[in-house]
């Protein structure tokens, strides 16, 4: 059974360790975790992860956030992974720091990549992980604060969100989409 993993970010220097860039964060902890290491693929930085009798493709596009879709469609279509073994890991505003939220559906929500995502998929028929980044920024601050690195402050807290995150890309994995929500979605 084959899983396509996928965590939403930018390539480059200086989008490393920004908020925007957490599903690239989750994707790296997922990999270490389970002791593999990426390769530059097309259009994505990519491992291959086998646990637990399941193969995870997990990759961090290249192609920056806003096209995030043209590597999960080429990784799905490549690894001929169902639809329904899909799982984006991304940043949230409209969720505090530290809150996971797992969604078999759902709309992009103002969300560029997701957007690019549902444009060549074709359809929102994909499960995410939406990782809480808060949205303590002010007024007209927004660009900014997304593309901002975490506070010393905050940095405990995603560290432990991070590794729950993994839980959860596991969970997906073994216990399926339905249990996953009832487990984590609180």
């Amino acid at each position: 059974m084959k899983f396509l993993i996928a965590g939403l970010g930018n390539i480059g220097y200086e989008y490393d360790a920004t908020r925007h860039n957490i599903g690239f964060d989750i994707a790296d902890a997922f990999v270490i975790k389970h002791g593999g290491h990426f390769s530059v693929d097309r259009y994505a930085s990519v491992a291959e992860i086998r646990w637990k009798g399941k193969v995870f493709v997990v990759i961090k596009p290249s192609t920056y956030m806003n096209l995030s879709g043209k590597a999960v469609r080429y990784w799905l279509e490549k690894e001929k992974i169902p639809q329904e073994h899909l799982l984006v890991m991304m940043d949230e505003l409209a969720l505090p720091l530290g809150t996971l939220r797992v969604r078999g559906s759902g709309s992009a929500g103002g969300h560029n990549g997701l957007k690019n995502i549902e444009l060549m998929l074709q359809s929102a028929q994909y499960s995410r992980l939406r990782f809480g980044i808060g949205n303590n920024f002010p007024k007209g601050r927004q660009v900014e604060y997304v593309l901002g690195r975490w506070s010393e402050e905050e940095l405990p807290l995603v560290k432990q969100t991070i590794l729950k995150s993994v839980e959860i890309i596991e969970s997906f994995a073994t216990q399926g989409l339905e249990r996953t929500m009832n487990n984590y979605n609180k």
